[in-house]
């Protein structure tokens, strides 16, 4: 059997949407004695790498977990150190983004965020609306359970004045309520680190997807990582529900 190496990606059955769980961050730091938030920049100039990679290969949504809601946990000055990057990262994303033809959405509570972090989402989703590139799409501030609670919330406002019915209800009417409205479900989800657990991250979403995990740590991944990601994933056998025939 040819090792991956060997492999032709061209070859291969390229993944429409993969989804990642961006971790190790901390941990690559920590290995070279500097302070976490260093691994976090390293983290997102990974990210800008991983996109055009990404795009490159074939793939036409990426979408990422930079800040969950179980992160405004971690202490104080990593919160306001990741908080500070992330703006200034949103900002720097419209140049970069538009001379990449990317578009970008952003994800999750954005209620909990500052208004000047809500004012460059907007600024940055408006901007890059009818970019045809990749579709980017980054969880800020995002939970799937507290998603689906939202998405409740809002159907129950509909139904309650009328716009929807009871017999209207179903998973695709449920879908259309999720902060991924529009954007199709993931079919490979990467996590690094070695870590092997969803964190809250799209479950709704992920109810078919193929998952894989290496224990590179976010940092270090590399368009090679994603280039096995996308050879393991050929390497399943998507059946959705169905038998083998």
């Amino acid at each position: 059997m040819a090792k991956k190496s060997d492999i032709d990606i061209s070859q291969m059955k390229i993944p429409n949407h993969v989804a990642i769980i961006l971790d190790g961050n901390g941990r690559w730091a920590k290995k070279r004695l500097m302070p976490r938030n260093y691994g976090h920049m390293q983290g997102a100039k990974t990210v800008e790498k991983i996109c055009e990679d990404a795009w490159n290969m074939g793939i036409h949504y990426l979408t990422v977990y930079a800040f969950s809601t179980e992160n405004w946990k971690r202490p104080e000055d990593e919160v306001n150190a990741l908080m500070k990057l992330l703006k200034n990262y949103l900002k720097d994303c419209i140049e970069r983004s538009n001379s990449n033809d990317m578009r970008v959405r952003v994800i999750g509570d954005k209620t909990g965020l500052t208004d000047e972090i809500r004012e460059k989402i907007a600024e940055l989703e408006e901007m890059t609306k009818n970019n045809t590139g990749l579709n980017f799409t980054i969880a800020i501030n995002y939970g799937s359970r507290d998603e689906m609670v939202r998405a409740m919330k809002k159907m129950a406002v509909d139904i309650k004045n009328g716009n929807v019915s009871e017999d209207e209800i179903s998973e695709e009417a449920f879908g259309n309520y999720l902060d991924t409205v529009g954007i199709p479900d993931p079919d490979l989800l990467i996590r690094t680190s070695g870590e092997q657990r969803l964190s809250n991250y799209l479950l709704w979403q992920l109810a078919y997807t193929e998952f894989y995990f290496t224990d590179v740590l976010w940092p270090d991944f590399s368009k090679k990582d994603l280039e096995d990601a996308v050879f393991a994933y050929n390497k399943r056998d998507r059946r959705f529900g169905k038998i083998d025939t």
